[in-house]
């Protein structure tokens, strides 16, 4: 009787298996904990950039707020001393 039944590896075999994917599993993990690393503070550097930018921007509306204000007392000013011309 002839036995067609596929060879099981031995469990040196086995174990070298185990040994390679293990040893490319920490391998992949190490690169993904560097890229991820990396990623974490290209994002951190454009997150303060983009936080200047909120802040600057921000002070710009201010001083546009600002000014807005000022040039209604102007006109407001104005208009009064154009009625007040108007009522003579």
């Amino acid at each position: 009787m002839e036995n067609n039944a596929p060879k099981k590896p031995a469990i040196d075999e086995r174990l070298e298996a185990l040994t390679q994917t293990v040893g490319r599993l920490t391998t992949l993990h190490r690169d993904l904990e560097t890229e991820t690393a990396a990623r974490f503070k290209d994002t951190a550097a454009r997150f303060k950039d983009t936080d200047a930018r909120f802040k600057e921007t921000a002070l710009r509306f201010a001083e546009t707020l600002d000014f807005i204000n000022q040039l209604a007392h102007v006109a407001k000013d104005h208009e009064q001393r154009l009625e007040g011309l108007e009522g003579q």
